[in-house]
């Protein structure tokens, strides 16, 4: 009985060391990766932090795994009435930085109503603006991102949705952000016979909006990131770095060839975003093989900061 014992004893002992061992190879081989600039849309775990329950609940613990995985920069996706994530600009910006992490950005935006769109009003909106901007500056980020915007129905209606985000832009700009537009495929159709995206790339002022290409989406579109990068130099100062799941493994987004022609993008910063995952894995098991993906690619310099 006694030896039953002290053989059960030395088991479980050597158990403890396999599995502290197994944790701490992971962790090696996680820090032999490169380091490099990344950025996460927080809008990815959003099941994990989504609200501000959630985020109450969950945020600690969630930063540091992303700061664990090689993520360096968030972008926000739950910007409402001044505050982020139901706290304040301050106190996020606080909770990022407790992991080691930094705000970079946010994604927020108020779309003109049917009549604000009908009378070139922008009176109401700019208002909405000025306390958004505020909160982003507080909450310590570089930029500012509308995730969509109206789809017009003419190009007289083009035309204003552009001035509006002009007039968006040059409020950013005077405050110390810069302001994009992010997209998604819908923006690729045509309005009288122009693609709406490019008549807004065309249409918006460099100095005051630049672009966010979703990659994923674009491809979704039928269109090639790198041939719309050679069209519009230096537009694309983020990108949001997707795939159908876990970046790399659908083969249908080339990010080879995306990222070798980031110069022409003009770009700076990336985001990964993840709409969800497959086979019930876990968000964050996919959000960390994205970081892995981007880690150990060639092509992905450590830093397109300029």
């Amino acid at each position: 009985m006694r030896n039953k014992i002290i053989i059960s004893i030395i088991a479980l002992a050597f158990i403890g060391t396999s599995v502290s061992f197994a944790q701490k190879r992971t962790r090696v081989q996680q820090n032999a990766m490169p380091q490099k600039e990344m950025c996460l849309q927080l809008y990815s775990i959003r099941d994990k932090i989504g609200d501000a329950d959630k985020y109450a609940k969950n945020h600690v613990e969630v930063f540091k795994q992303l700061k664990a995985m090689g993520y360096s920069e968030v972008e926000a996706a739950n910007y409402n009435n001044g505050k982020f994530y139901g706290v304040s600009p301050v106190q996020y910006r606080q909770d990022v930085a407790a992991a080691g992490l930094s705000s970079m950005s946010s994604h927020a935006t108020r779309n003109l109503n049917d009549d604000e769109l009908k009378n070139h009003d922008f009176t109401a909106a700019l208002n909405w603006w000025k306390q958004a901007i505020k909160a982003h500056k507080d909450a310590g980020m570089k930029y500012l991102v509308s995730p969509g915007t109206n789809m017009p129905k003419t190009l007289k209606e083009a035309q204003t949705i552009c001035d509006y985000h002009n007039e968006i832009g040059k409020m950013c700009k005077e405050a110390g952000l810069q302001y994009g537009y992010h997209n998604h495929s819908h923006e690729f159709a045509k309005v009288e016979n122009k693609v709406w995206y490019e008549y807004f790339v065309e249409n918006t002022n460099p100095e005051y909006v630049f672009f966010q290409m979703d990659v994923y989406w674009a491809v979704m579109a039928q269109q090639s990131p790198v041939e719309l990068f050679k069209k519009y130099p230096g537009r694309f100062t983020l990108l949001h770095i997707k795939d159908k799941f876990v970046l790399g493994e659908s083969g249908m987004v080339g990010f080879d060839a995306i990222f070798k022609h980031a110069a022409d993008a003009g770009l700076n910063h990336y985001v990964v975003e993840m709409e969800g995952t497959e086979d019930g894995m876990d968000i964050m098991e996919g959000v960390k093989r994205c970081a892995t993906y981007l880690r150990v690619s060639p092509f992905v310099k450590k830093t397109y900061a300029k």
